[in-house]
């Protein structure tokens, strides 16, 4: 019989979930910007949000965060 080289499975090939909680600078909303509660995911990335001004508007995530699980 031949012998087991291999590492097996996908495990390996996963990484690592590496949260470093690095802390952050706190970013607040600037000139033409508004904070905002999300109603619906839509899909494709974007959602519909129900602004602090009383509007609900369409958004969507930007890639950098798009990529994260939602």
């Amino acid at each position: 019989m031949p012998k087991n080289k291999g590492k097996g499975g996908k495990n390996r090939r996963r990484g690592k979930n590496e949260n470093d909680n690095e802390k952050r600078e706190l970013t607040f909303k600037e000139e033409g910007q508004e904070y905002a509660q999300v109603v619906k995911m839509l899909g494709n990335g974007r959602l519909e949000a129900q602004c602090f001004d009383g509007e609900k508007r369409l958004g969507h995530i930007r890639g950098k965060l798009r990529k994260k699980v939602w």
